[in-house]
């Protein structure tokens, strides 16, 4: 299925079908090819105890979550439970805060977010807003970012024992600065256009 069959397919779907839909989809590997390619991230953290420098690589992949084939392909939205499947499926965790931050810098294409306020939460919007992402980025390749608030592990969801919750962070500015702090406000099922799932791998098989 191409992208924008996708979304022609899901612009009535409510967010169970919408879901239903998407793992379907990424579960038999319907995803454009880029997406496998994994980019290294490689940071330098400093021991809060001995002092000493320590050295990290992580790999993230260098876009959103997304459905489709190399020339007709579509960012895809899930709720935060689908996020835990998915990457517990395909090997993957959810990036943190800190990995939020790092993957910004180390991306090769930055872009001003792009705020939208109607209709938040319907398909036709997540569908808009990729194009809106498309026409910035101008065809431009590499690992991208500020485009999305990532969904993301933390452990303050642990103050929610009924797992009825999403975290939400990212979504730099052009100066680095997140318009999202940290955010465990909305119920689990909750999404709207700006929310991204991407894909991380702390090793290589």
């Amino acid at each position: 299925m191409t992208g924008s069959e996708y979304y022609r397919i899901a612009a009535s779907y409510n967010w169970k079908q919408r879901d239903s839909l998407t793992e379907a989809l990424i579960l038999r590997g319907n995803m454009p090819d880029f997406l496998r390619r994994f980019v290294r991230i490689k940071t330098k953290q400093t021991d809060s105890i001995t002092g000493k420098s320590i050295k990290t690589i992580f790999w993230v992949a260098p876009d959103y979550l997304a459905v489709g084939t190399n020339k007709d392909w579509a960012r895809v939205h899930v709720t935060a439970r689908l996020a835990q499947r998915l990457t517990d499926s395909l090997h993957c965790i959810l990036p943190t805060t800190e990995m939020v931050d790092q993957i910004y810098a180390a991306a090769h294409i930055k872009l001003d977010p792009m705020p939208m306020y109607a209709y938040r939460d319907s398909t036709p919007t997540f569908w808009q807003h990729h194009l809106i992402i498309e026409g910035q980025r101008k065809g431009r390749k590499g690992l991208i970012a500020g485009i999305k608030k990532d969904i993301v592990q933390t452990e303050k969801l642990k103050a929610y024992p009924n797992n009825d919750r999403v975290a939400i962070y990212g979504w730099h500015r052009l100066n680095g600065k997140p318009i999202q702090p940290l955010y465990l406000g909305h119920v689990w099922w909750y999404v709207d256009y700006s929310h991204g799932l991407r894909l991380v791998k702390v090793s290589r098989r």
